[in-house]
């Protein structure tokens, strides 16, 4: 496994340009495997200590047979780590949406994925529309959404600055 798999397909310290991105363009997949250790960080960061998300009895109590299970806005933050990991700093993330299809279960290696689907430029801004996955380990989609992301200009960069 590279570095960049192994951080998540992080590109630090790299900028994406508008002219760079093409429709029907691939993002590199940003991977993670869930478990209660994410999610206690998770839970930690965010006050978020919910005990269908720590407790396998809480959790088989609220309907999971399988027992605890990950937090919605976790991968919501997944899809926003997969998008500045692919854009880089200067990119400004500006709609992110989602809807949860299914339970992220313990030991789920779950694979955020993206395909810009639009370039357009509107109101001088340099924007792109991704269409967005979350896939478990058996391909299956469980966070089907979409993102708009505006990215600076190769053309503005090389001008001069006042």
């Amino acid at each position: 496994m590279s570095q960049e798999e192994a951080m998540g397909g992080e590109r630090a310290g790299v900028s994406l340009y508008f002219e760079d991105v093409a429709v029907g363009d691939e993002l590199p997949v940003w991977r993670r495997e869930t478990g209660l250790l994410n999610w206690n960080r998770f839970a930690a960061v965010n006050d978020e200590f919910f005990e269908v998300h720590m407790d396998d009895a809480a959790a088989r109590a609220a309907e999971n047979p399988q027992g605890a299970f990950g937090m919605g806005m976790m991968r919501f933050s997944y899809l926003h780590n997969l998008l500045r990991s692919w854009a880089g700093e200067e990119a400004d993330i500006r709609e992110v949406g989602c809807r949860y299809r299914a339970v992220n279960q313990r030991g789920d290696v779950l694979g955020v994925t993206g395909r810009v689907t639009g370039t357009r430029i509107e109101g001088g801004d340099q924007l792109v529309d991704i269409a967005l996955d979350i896939l478990n380990q058996d391909g299956e989609s469980t966070t089907p959404g979409h993102a708009v992301v505006a990215l600076p200009s190769r053309a503005r960069s090389d001008a001069p600055q006042p």
